[in-house]
């Protein structure tokens, strides 16, 4: 079964309070359009995403969803009957067997609702997620209640709302110049099909107010931690670099790079954050390329990789296991350094120092070892 899905972002969004249309509005550097359509994009049984938009908003859409293999947008028209009804038809040049319509500023459409809705259209025309009503629903006369609602019957409904192409564009084809119903499943039964219903989802809210976009800032963003540890031998030198900092001492840090055992380890942890690996991967020490490299670099592809992946730097904490240098006398100009690198604030990064009490390899001064810790931030 080929199943598409059509997106509906054509309004305005007033109540949002926004001065933008509130799918346009960006939380946590991205849109809300463009997590909706991330959504389905990612979805494995969602062949085709087709949006609908009002034509004047093209630049904003240009600039929400850039980077994504969506097609071009639809326009929309003056009611959303209209505009599903404009982007069926767009959908009709290549037909799918199904279509899931969803609203564009429900960005928390979670892989199992549409699983729920695409199974449901194996068996049915239509189908209509909703959550059942758990309130008492009274009937209200002016300022007196007049008397209670039969809440066992009684569902809100959501989005995506499933159908079989063919019935649906015919629904929407011959019901064109009826009054506006807000729905799809509206228009389906208004033209006689039976819409099944599935669960829905309590998290799949439809952005309407600034509470909601206040809400929705609140759960976008995910905090992930990465770890890095690394060490290296002390050998022949008049100097170490740590944290891209060069301090004077009677030996140096051997390595294939510059040995900052300090940016090695914060790299791993970065990396870490993100789940792209380590250091070793993107770097191998068997690559000549790397040989005497500054180690900035590799914080740099790691900074990088963060914002590829739509991350932002929290902070980062740093541990510097040594018996000498020592370490407190630099840490200014280490956080200033990482500070540029990392492009975050100083206060973002704490840099300390210990010993291991002259135990070990650190502490006969063979070699010194970094421990890092990093925080970030992705939407």
């Amino acid at each position: 079964m080929r199943v598409a899905a059509l997106i509906v972002a054509a309004g305005r969004g007033h109540r949002a309070g926004t001065p933008l249309p509130k799918q346009y509005v960006s939380v946590a550097g991205k849109s809300i359009l463009r997590r909706t359509v991330e959504a389905f994009e990612a979805h494995p049984a969602i062949d085709r995403v087709q949006v609908v938009i009002n034509p004047a908003d093209r630049a904003l859409y240009d600039e929400a969803i850039g980077g994504l293999e969506t097609q071009a947008p639809c326009p929309g028209g003056e009611t959303r009957q209209q505009s599903v009804f404009m982007g069926l038809q767009r959908l009709a040049d290549d037909p799918p067997d199904a279509v899931l319509i969803h609203d564009g500023a429900r960005p928390f459409i979670s892989a199992a609702l549409i699983d729920r809705v695409v199974e449901g259209l194996r068996a049915h025309d239509a189908v209509l997620p909703v959550i059942k009503v758990t309130d008492t629903i009274k009937q209200i006369e002016g300022e007196i209640v007049s008397g209670d609602v039969d809440r066992e019957v009684l569902g809100r409904a959501q989005t995506p709302q499933g159908f079989r192409f063919d019935p649906i564009l015919k629904a929407h084809h011959d019901l064109a110049d009826t009054a506006n119903l807000t729905d799809d499943a509206a228009v389906a039964h208004a033209a006689g099909m039976d819409v099944h219903v599935v669960d829905g989802d309590e998290r799949n809210i439809k952005v309407t107010t600034p509470e909601d976009i206040t809400a929705l800032s609140a759960n976008a963003v995910t905090a992930r931690t990465g770890m890095g540890f690394d060490v290296h031998r002390l050998g022949p030198g008049d100097h170490v670099t740590l944290c891209g900092v060069r301090l004077e001492h009677d030996q140096a840090l051997i390595g294939h790079s510059d040995a900052d055992v300090a940016l090695h380890a914060l790299t791993d942890a970065l990396m870490g954050a993100i789940g792209a690996g380590d250091i070793g991967r993107h770097f191998p020490p068997s690559d000549p390329q790397w040989k005497g490299a500054a180690s900035r670099q590799f914080v740099e592809k790691a900074v990088a990789l963060i914002a590829d992946a739509g991350g932002q730097i929290s902070n980062v904490d740093l541990t510097i296991i040594c018996e000498a240098p020592k370490i407190a006398p630099h840490v200014a100009a280490m956080t200033n350094s990482l500070s540029a690198m990392l492009q975050i604030k100083a206060g973002q990064i704490n840099i300390k120092a210990t010993t291991t009490e002259k135990l070990g390899f650190t502490g006969r001064g063979e070699g010194i070892a970094a421990q890092a810790v990093a925080t970030v931030m992705l939407s």
